[in-house]
């Protein structure tokens, strides 16, 4: 005679850890050539910026462009893939998250905020 399974107790979720989410789309130009930089460790950063356009209706019916500028940066075998194909103009789709960092800069302390690459499509 075979054993009946033993009960499970069901694992207890966080309700409120499903309410956050770091996650980002963007599809825009690459407005220079990528900068890929080593770091004392090793590692290879590469870091761009990336402009988005959008459209819109102003308060008085007028159709509006504007353009956003994003800091993107991007580490393993992304920045291989940004050295070769990361030119002013390149077309980009890429899914990532919210980072924000500081640094030095004129003995001032400076925060940033952009955008870690997870993803990447070249677009045609």
């Amino acid at each position: 005679m075979s054993k009946p399974a033993p009960k499970l107790q069901p694992e207890t979720i966080d309700n409120n850890a499903l309410l956050h989410m770091n996650h980002v789309n963007l599809i825009g130009y690459m407005t220079a050539p990528a900068q890929t930089v080593e770091l004392p460790d090793g590692k290879h950063i590469t870091r761009f910026t990336l402009a988005t356009k959008e459209q819109y209706l102003d308060a008085d019916g007028i159709m509006r462009k504007r353009s956003q500028w994003h800091l993107l940066s991007a580490w393993g075998r992304w920045t291989k893939v940004l050295e070769t194909y990361g030119a002013k103009g390149v077309h980009l789709a890429i899914e990532g998250k919210l980072v924000g960092r500081f640094y030095r800069a004129g003995g001032q302390r400076r925060f940033v905020t952009e955008v870690e690459i997870n993803d990447l499509v070249v677009l045609p």
